[in-house]
């Protein structure tokens, strides 16, 4: 995986992906997030974390393994760049 994976910023202490996902109002926001919950209950796998503001979400993938980033990462990292262009 690059350092700049689909957008996404790889970061090693814990092995992480980061993005920032900005949208132009709030209803996009939420529709995003609610997006996002759909398909982490999906696949029974979950962000990090997730932050958000009016027009942001902020979310970080940690390793399905816990040691190192992988396959299974880059799926879910692009599933979810996909909600965001679909403006989910």
């Amino acid at each position: 995986m690059t350092d700049d994976f689909q957008g996404w910023e790889r970061r090693d202490k814990p092995p992480t992906l980061f993005r920032r996902f900005a949208f132009a109002q709030y209803a996009q926001t939420r529709a995003f997030l609610d997006a996002l919950s759909a398909l982490s209950e999906e696949i029974q796998r979950h962000p990090q974390n997730i932050n958000f503001g009016t027009t942001y979400v902020n979310v970080t993938l940690g390793a399905a393994d816990g040691a190192t980033l992988g396959a299974e990462d880059e799926l879910f990292a692009r599933r979810i760049a996909v909600l965001a262009e679909r403006g989910e």
